[in-house]
């Protein structure tokens, strides 16, 4: 029955829609126009008697020598800044400090007696504070023997002859150390950058940059790292923050080319010093080593006496690793000295004493922190007492 009332309501009409009915809206025209309000200016003079004084703030500015480039280009001369230190060695140490003290502090916790159980403690504390197994080893060996000497035995006296035995071999491992930088008696002296990536190669080229350029030496920079993604950019960016010339090539282009465009502008450009920034893969890759050889015979090869210095940069954050690290460049490439950077961070320290007393490298700068002036150059007196300051004082 609901099927034939539906038909029905089909075929009789009754289920038709109704018709949909479309009005067209046309635009209506408005007469009324709005005239906007005009503006009005009024100039403004000042009156006399009203004028307040103001006093602007004198800043000491340092005086420095000019030199003889500065002496025939006044220009020159008004682009030295002096780069002074944002961070001094002993704030900058502060957390490599607290943890070497805390190290300490944990092993002496444990003192009972002078005995050969105490000895092999401290060697494995020695370790463990990256001053490396030989070194280690020798310490203990010669503490062994002053212990004797002294006759120490209660817990203040081992641990003062421990301490200052920690300070004076941190000394004399300085004793005839050449932590000088190297610059060409003429021409332009370059000073090539080794290591592997991520322990700041760049932002030392970049530091040390600004801060000869402050002393008034025209600087270039060599941006021969053309493998790692970003790396010309990275340097080109130090090189507008400092205000010198970056030499960089396309990307994956051969690296001894950039290396040999930048020594022909820094001949050209009668610069001073030349800074090369090298690819940093890793430390045993054979082509790596290669093309550090290979870079360094175009140099020598336009510049017979250069570079006067290849500066190792390792990262102390990573210990032992760095010590490995600077064991593979050292006999692969002829290093002159370390920069050790990021010693601001939880680095424990002790890298210093391997990489001086087993490796006969000089460390001549050390990265304190991330301003221009926290790459400061490296002094055994100074660290030894911002390292051990809380246990000396103690």
């Amino acid at each position: 029955m609901g099927l034939f009332n539906s038909l029905k309501k089909i075929f009789t009409g009754e289920n038709t829609q109704p018709a949909v009915v479309v009005e067209v809206l046309q635009p209506r025209v408005i007469e009324t126009v709005v005239t906007p309000e005009p503006i009005i200016v009024e100039t403004l003079t000042p009156r006399p008697g009203l004028a307040v004084p103001i006093e602007l703030p004198v800043r000491d500015v340092p005086v420095v020598a000019a030199t003889d480039q500065e002496a025939t280009n006044p220009s020159a001369a008004a682009e030295v800044t002096e780069v002074t230190a944002a961070t001094n060695l002993a704030t900058g140490l502060t957390k490599t400090r607290k943890t070497w003290s805390q190290r300490w502090n944990e092993f002496m916790a444990n003192f009972r007696s002078v005995d050969e159980d105490f000895f092999e403690d401290l060697e494995e504390t020695l370790i463990k504070a990256d001053v490396g197994a030989e070194t280690a080893f020798k310490l203990t060996e010669e503490l062994r023997q002053e212990a004797k000497l002294e006759n120490a035995k209660s817990r203040d006296e081992v641990s003062r002859l421990v301490v200052e035995k920690l300070v004076a071999h941190y000394q004399t491992q300085g004793i005839g150390e050449d932590a000088s930088m190297h610059f060409a008696p003429a021409g332009p002296t370059v000073i090539l950058f080794v290591g592997v990536n991520g322990v700041g190669k760049t932002t030392t080229i970049g530091k040390l940059a600004a801060r000869y350029k402050g002393e008034g030496k025209k600087v270039l920079l060599a941006a021969a790292d053309t493998f790692r993604a970003g790396a010309t950019q990275q340097l080109q960016e130090w090189g507008k923050r400092d205000g010198v010339e970056v030499i960089a090539g396309a990307a994956k282009a051969d690296p001894a080319s950039v290396v040999y465009d930048g020594v022909r502008a820094a001949i050209a450009q009668q610069a001073d010093i030349l800074f090369v920034d090298t690819a940093g893969r890793l430390q045993n890759n054979v082509n790596l080593m290669q093309e550090l050889e290979k870079m360094k015979r175009i140099i020598s090869r336009e510049l017979p006496n250069e570079p006067s210095e290849v500066l190792l940069v390792l990262d102390a954050t990573t210990g032992q690793n760095a010590l490995q690290q600077a064991k593979l460049f050292k006999n692969s490439t002829d290093v002159t000295g370390i920069v050790l950077t990021k010693l601001d961070g939880t680095a424990k320290g002790g890298i210093v004493l391997p990489i001086r007393n087993e490796l006969h490298l000089p460390v001549k700068w050390v990265g304190l922190g991330e301003q221009v002036g926290d790459l400061q150059p490296f002094a055994a007196d100074d660290f030894a007492k911002s390292l051990f300051g809380d246990l000396l004082e103690n």
